[in-house]
């Protein structure tokens, strides 16, 4: 199975729970400022459109933040959700700036900062084939656990069977090439506030577009380097000739120079 939760914008009715389930299973304090995303709230409910809309890590099928980090801290597992390895984290924050959802979060106030971001309660639950904390916490059946296909199922039966409520597009399908987070709406997203010019292809593989090209331009400007170098080093080699042998004449022209050879003979 493919973990996945699908969430029905239309059935969430902004009690929270699953904020506060998440923060419980997870040991999270109490928020600051109580609002958005943070580095100690990794669920939240954002009112937007007349919806509550639920936002937290979208454990995209092939993460762009797990191909960036360079030591590993982030993983795909094989069930579905993106863990975090905070043993193995650097701080370097890549993974920030690579995921096009704007999902995780950093503790820039502590003294040994980690990022931080949901992760469908992996080892707690999902590992031992539960559902998150979120979904069981969900009273109105607003967030749904399950496997990515039967889900995805499930969204277009839903829109099938009522075309009125539902827009016709699940979110998370394609964008990104596909996130294990899908969602349901009787709005447009763009108006919710998700990010609808993401590409539907996997964004590694923007990156390993880019770096397949590396070699062709690495051979290219290694030969313009080189030409570089043997223009440079020719430069030296004449100017060594020209101070040695102007050494030799004592600095004068090549007439005079013979001129004084033939008279000290």
């Amino acid at each position: 199975m493919r973990a996945a939760i699908l969430i029905d914008l239309t059935r969430c009715s902004g009690c929270e729970a699953c904020v506060l389930a998440c923060k419980e299973i997870n040991g999270l304090p109490p928020d600051k400022d109580g609002a958005g995303l943070s580095a100690t709230k990794w669920t939240t409910i954002e009112k937007r459109g007349g919806l509550n809309v639920r936002r937290n890590c979208m454990h995209c099928v092939d993460p762009a933040c797990v191909s960036v980090c360079p030591v590993g801290a982030l993983q795909k597992t094989a069930e579905g959700p993106v863990t975090y390895d905070e043993d193995r984290c650097m701080g370097c924050r890549y993974c920030m700036v690579a995921c096009p959802f704007n999902m995780p979060r950093y503790e820039w106030d502590s003294p040994l900062p980690r990022v931080r971001k949901c992760q469908m309660c992996f080892q707690a639950r999902v590992k031992e084939g539960k559902a998150p904390a979120c979904t069981s916490a969900c009273p109105t059946g607003a967030s749904q656990f399950g496997d990515r296909d039967a889900l995805i199922q499930e969204a277009q039966a839903r829109i099938a069977a009522e075309p009125g409520r539902y827009i016709d597009r699940i979110y998370g399908v394609r964008e990104a090439g596909g996130t294990s987070v899908l969602y349901l709406s009787s709005v447009p997203f763009e108006a919710l506030g998700f990010p609808t010019s993401v590409q539907s292809d996997p964004y590694p593989q923007l990156t390993w577009n880019v770096l397949s090209k590396l070699p062709n331009v690495v051979a290219v400007g290694g030969v313009l380097l080189a030409g570089v170098w043997w223009v440079a080093k020719r430069k030296d080699a004449v100017a060594r000739e020209a101070t040695r042998h102007n050494g030799e004449t004592g600095g004068s022209s090549a007439p005079e120079a013979e001129a004084k050879k033939e008279a000290r003979s």
